[in-house]
C-alpha cells in the first residue's frame, strides 16, 4: 500500500511529509476497511505536517477527507454500512459518549475524542480504517472529488455559522477564502445572508464574486456585520474583524491553529456585546445536519485535483496560496 508519513514535522519546504509503503491496514472490531478513491488536502494537514499541531502518532499518514469504498468489515460493525458501499471517513473518530460534555450533546469538546490523520492514520493511502460508528453516509449527486471537501472543510465551516450566529438575513463577513470558506459562503446564500469577502487572493475574489457574494476584496466590509468567520489562520484579524461588527455582533475563528491575537481594546472591539468565539472540530449531528443540506441544496464545490504521489507538492501549493478552493488528492 502507498502511503505518506510526516516523519519530521518542520516547514513545508523541509520535506516533513516523506512517501512509504507497507501492508494493507486490517479492520478491528468495530471498524471498516476502506479502499481511498480521493482524500481532500485540509489546512489541518499542514498544520500537522509542519508541527503547529503536535504528531500523537509517529510517522502518522495524514488526511482527514476521505471518500471511499467499504471493502471489508471487522467484527460486530453494525448494519449501517455493507460492502461496497460508498463511505465517506472525516475528523473526528472517536468520543468516549460518557463525560459531561458527550453526554450534553458537545462530543466535539470530549477531552478522550481522536481524529483521522492526527491521532490515527488518514486518507493520504490507498486504504484506510475507520471506526464504522464515525463513518458517514454521503449526499448524491456529487463526484467523489466534490465530496471529499465537504467532510471538513464543509463541516467547520457549517459549525463556524452556527457559532457565528448569523441571524436571518444577516450580514455575514468571511476573512479568507479558501476550501472552507467558499462552501461556508454557499449555506450562508442560501439561508438568505449578505456575505462579504474580505482575501487579497484575485482568484478567491473572482470566485466569491461568482457564487453570490456582495462584496469581495481587501478592503473591509462595506456595511457593518452582523456576524464574521475568520478562516485565515491570522491572529492580527482578529480585531480587524471585531471592528467591523455591528453592535450584538458575533466573530468565530473557524481555524484550528491561529497565530497570535494582537491587544484588543475593550470599547473598539468588544463593547456593546461583541462576541468573540472558537470552534473546535464538529460533532456528528453537525455532519448529519450539513450533508443532509448538501443534498438538498446542491454546493459548487471547486476542487484542484492532485495524484496521490503529489500530496508534499499539493500541501506546498496550499500553504502558498496557489489556487482557490480545495485541493484533492487521487489515490
Amino acid at each position: 500500500m502507498r502511503s505518506w508519513r510526516v516523519t519530521a514535522p518542520g516547514p513545508i519546504g523541509t520535506g516533513p511529509l516523506t512517501p512509504a509503503s507497507g501492508p494493507v491496514p486490517e479492520p478491528a472490531p468495530g471498524e471498516l476497511l476502506v479502499r481511498v478513491f480521493v482524500c481532500g488536502v485540509c489546512r489541518t494537514d499542514l498544520h500537522v505536517a509542519e508541527g503547529d499541531l503536535p504528531v500523537y502518532r509517529p510517522a502518522v499518514t495524514p488526511g482527514h477527507e476521505v471518500v471511499g469504498e467499504v471493502l471489508a468489515l471487522g467484527e460486530n460493525p453494525g448494519d449501517a454500512f455493507a460492502i461496497g458501499d460508498r463511505v465517506g471517513i472525516a475528523w473526528l473518530r472517536h468520543t468516549c459518549g460518557t463525560c459531561q460534555f458527550c453526554l450534553r450533546g458537545k462530543e466535539n469538546l470530549c477531552p478522550a475524542s481522536r481524529y483521522t490523520g492526527w491521532d490515527a492514520d488518514g486518507g493520504y493511502a490507498e486504504y484506510a480504517v475507520v471506526p464504522a460508528d464515525y463513518a458517514h453516509h454521503l449526499p448524491a449527486g456529487y463526484r467523489d472529488d466534490e465530496l471529499a471537501p465537504l467532510l471538513c472543510a464543509g463541516l467547520i465551516g457549517y459549525r463556524a455559522l452556527l457559532r457565528a450566529e448569523v441571524p436571518e438575513g444577516g450580514r455575514l463577513g468571511v476573512y479568507g477564502f479558501g476550501g472552507s470558506a467558499h462552501l461556508a459562503t454557499q449555506v450562508a446564500l442560501a439561508r438568505g445572508a449578505t456575505v462579504h469577502v474580505v482575501t487579497r487572493s484575485r482568484a478567491a475574489q473572482r470566485l466569491a464574486l461568482d457564487l453570490g457574494a456582495a462584496s469581495a476584496g481587501e478592503e473591509p466590509p462595506p456595511e457593518p456585520l452582523d456576524s464574521a468567520i475568520l478562516f485565515a489562520p491570522a491572529g492580527g484579524l482578529v480585531p480587524v474583524a471585531l471592528a467591523a461588527l455591528d453592535r450584538g455582533g458575533t466573530l468565530a475563528i473557524a481555524g484550528i491553529h491561529l497565530s497570535d491575537v494582537p491587544g484588543l481594546n475593550y470599547q473598539r472591539h468588544l463593547f456593546q456585546e461583541r462576541q468573540l468565539r472558537s470552534v473546535t472540530a464538529n460533532t456528528r449531528a453537525d455532519a448529519r445536519e450539513f450533508l443532509a443540506f448538501a443534498g438538498r441544496h446542491h454546493l459548487e464545490v471547486t476542487t484542484r485535483p492532485y495524484a496521490l504521489g503529489r500530496a508534499d507538492e499539493a500541501l506546498a501549493d496550499l500553504a502558498a496560496g496557489r489556487f482557490a478552493g480545495a485541493a484533492v488528492l487521487h489515490a
